[in-house]
């Protein structure tokens, strides 16, 4: 990503940078929103960003996460489909533009756009992603008018729909600007990349983000649900209470491998060797970024 257009389409040089999907603009252009209602007046629909949690009722619609803004047009159709219409409140879970960018169409259009403080400070200036399996590239700072206009530091909550929606931020996670969204009637939760039910997660380190501070972030999550709860993760299918318990499991074990090769002197080359992670290779995939981003969180953290 070498530019970004700001306004209503999506920069080209975003359509063919490289990118956490690797979207193209062959993608965005035949993309298709699939929808799936995981409570009474609350969907998910998936594009190719982030997953977007939906609530419709009679106040109106809220969305959790924004996606592309090439997307916005098909997934308020589907909005349209399920009761809703015009978005009237959007979260960002965090900053990174596969869910953010959708703020550059929604907020110009009187959308209300809600983040946690770090994610607004995030969008307020030029900023670089370093995902290690492709070049690290900028996102550039959104103009005024798709910035939060409402932000929170560890808590908030809205009353929306009949329903108690929290806003939870426990520390530095996937990035320093994460917010889980818990919806308390559906015993639900929008988790953002924090949980990521694709693969391995991708920690922002470079940015601020921190292992630790991703297993403690799941956690105290965990202790807000109920057993049985709909965990919404920013990737990948709809997931449930158990499936956050293993993913758990697994950010700890991982995590123990890592810093026992630390302790122990172990450079990068020596880690990646060592297949820190292989006993959870065959449900989650591709180690390299949990392996690099985990390195590097733990190695700063002993400085």
């Amino acid at each position: 990503m070498t530019t970004r257009v700001l306004g209503i389409g999506l920069a080209a040089a975003l359509l063919g940078s490289p990118a956490f999907a690797q979207v193209t603009a062959e993608q965005l252009a035949t993309a298709e929103i699939r929808t799936e209602k995981v409570g009474e007046n609350l969907y998910v629909l998936f594009g190719l960003g982030g997953n977007i949690a939906v609530s419709v009722g009679a106040q109106g619609t809220l969305i959790v996460d924004a996606e592309f803004p090439e997307l916005v047009p098909r997934y308020l159709a589907a909005i349209r489909e399920v009761g809703g219409g015009e978005v009237d409140f959007a979260i960002n879970t965090h900053w990174h533009y596969d869910h953010a960018d959708g703020n550059l169409v929604l907020g110009p259009t009187g959308t209300w756009i809600i983040a946690h403080a770090n994610s607004r400070a995030m969008l307020t200036k030029d900023n670089m992603i370093n995902t290690v399996v492709r070049p690290a590239f900028p996102q550039k700072a959104y103009p005024t008018a798709a910035l939060p206009v409402a932000t929170f530091t560890d808590r908030m909550q809205l009353s929306f729909n009949g329903e108690t929606v929290d806003l939870m931020h426990v520390g530095p996670a996937h990035t320093t600007g994460d917010a889980a969204v818990i919806f308390r009637n559906h015993n639900a939760v929008h988790l953002g990349d924090v949980y990521n039910n694709a693969g391995y997660p991708f920690i922002d380190t470079d940015n601020g983000g921190d292992l630790d501070g991703t297993i403690a972030f799941c956690e105290a999550v965990l202790k807000e649900l109920r057993p049985g709860a709909t965990v919404i993760p920013g990737h990948g299918p709809v997931a449930k209470y158990d499936d956050l318990v293993a993913y758990i499991a697994m950010l700890k074990g991982v995590r123990a491998k890592l810093a026992a090769l630390i302790q122990g002197g172990a450079t990068l080359e020596q880690v990646i060797a060592a297949k820190p992670t292989a006993e959870w290779d065959a449900r989650y995939g591709d180690p390299t970024r949990i392996v690099n981003r985990g390195y590097a969180a733990l190695s700063r953290n002993r400085r």
